[in-house]
């Protein structure tokens, strides 16, 4: 997969110093999925769940939460937003992912 962009990676973790270690194993793992759907994001990352038109992933056990848009045939992860878990259930974010 070609993660859109690692910049969004650098600055979370610049923001929240105890992030970087896992977004870099996330950014990892996917760089070198080759994902077709939802089920082989679970082969990796079993508790990712799609919400509207995005999937969320949990990262730090579940401390933070990425949300990416993910388009399977060209094979690209885009980065939405990467939030704690309390800005997480404000649920702003969804407007991101609503597919209007």
């Amino acid at each position: 997969m070609w993660v859109i962009s690692r910049k969004k990676l650098v600055e979370a973790a610049a923001r929240h110093g105890d992030l970087d270690g896992a977004l870099d194993a996330w950014y990892k793992l996917t760089k070198q999925a080759n994902w077709t759907c939802i089920a082989d994001v679970r082969l990796l990352f079993s508790r990712a769940d799609v919400a509207g038109t995005c999937t969320v992933f949990n990262i730090k056990g579940n401390t933070y939460r990425l949300i990416a848009w993910i388009d399977y045939r060209s094979q690209k992860v885009f980065i939405r937003h990467i939030l704690t878990h309390a800005e997480y259930d404000k649920e702003e974010w969804k407007n991101d992912c609503s597919g209007d």
